[in-house]
């Protein structure tokens, strides 16, 4: 809801004379509801701020959070939400904040009074709420934007690679491999394979807690990308079941190296390498 030019320099005349009286109340109201989970002298200085911006932006002329003199009060509104949000307050805190406003402002209308008193309040309580459902707006926006960094950073911190050998690395998977998961394994590894410049590379399906044909062929894929880059792939970690699994739905792993555990994998690959072989002809010659 928007306050035209009169209604506007109004509510502006009344937050501009009474700054303390409204502040004060307005900080009062707000710290009851979030039961010192933030500083007073913090909340103030916050309420202070979006005080301001709704001052001087009824001073320039109606207030429309949609039109471009508004910019000032929608930046505080954003910025109110967004620290909130990283906080770890909800989104009805965040706008509650907001809300809080047309009870300071109904309590000194009321003790004002006047003629158009109601008529006023009636019209600023419309603008308040404006600013609350586009701080709640904010809100969700920011919290859907941490989410996702934090699904992101989970995904990378989900699939590891590591350095088992001197040109050995394993790439132990827990948990379903979906298309976005499997595509953060497959650059991981190709990146990991190039900083090393390992010729081996174990993929361990142990904590796979079941393989379909979708999951065999983002593991396929990951084994052909790996031996464009000049690596021999094996996998591990094939259980009985998973065994049962896999012959049944007919899935065809071709000359891909299959072992039961990281261990047989691990040993495999330093036969193909000749360290075993030395290992036990340094024995003979002992």
């Amino acid at each position: 809801m928007a306050l035209g030019a009169e209604e506007s320099g109004r509510l502006a005349a009344l937050l501009r004379d009474n700054s303390e009286q409204v502040t004060k109340r307005w900080t009062e109201i707000v710290a009851a509801s979030l039961r010192g989970r933030l500083s007073q002298a913090e909340l103030r200085r916050q309420l202070e701020e979006l005080h301001r911006a709704l001052v001087t932006t009824g001073e320039q002329g109606t207030i429309d959070l949609d039109t471009e003199h508004a910019t000032e009060l929608r930046a505080v509104l954003a910025e109110l939400s967004r620290g909130w949000a990283r906080q770890g307050f909800s989104a009805t805190e965040t706008a509650i904040a907001v809300f809080a406003l047309k009870e300071a402002l109904l309590e000194l209308i009321e003790a004002r009074g006047g003629e158009g008193a109601l008529r006023d309040y009636v019209a600023f309580a419309g603008l308040i709420d404006q600013m609350g459902l586009f701080t709640f707006e904010s809100f969700v926006r920011t919290r859907e934007s941490l989410i996702a960094d934090q699904a992101e950073q989970l995904l990378e911190l989900s699939t590891p690679v590591v350095k088992l050998w001197e040109g050995v690395v394993a790439v132990p998977l827990v948990g379903t491999l979906d298309s976005a998961r499997a595509q953060v394994v497959m650059e991981r590894l190709l990146q990991t394979l190039v900083d090393t410049g390992s010729p081996y590379a174990i993929i361990d399906i142990t904590g796979v807690p079941a393989v379909d044909t979708q999951v065999a062929q983002h593991i396929l894929k990951t084994v052909v990308a790996a031996r464009l880059m000049g690596a021999d792939c094996i996998i591990s970690g094939i259980r009985p079941q998973i065994a049962q699994t896999i012959v049944a739905l007919g899935i065809e792993f071709g000359d891909i190296a299959t072992k039961a555990s990281l261990a047989d994998a691990l040993r495999h690959v330093l036969r193909l390498s000749g360290v075993e072989t030395a290992r036990r002809q340094s024995r003979r010659d002992a």
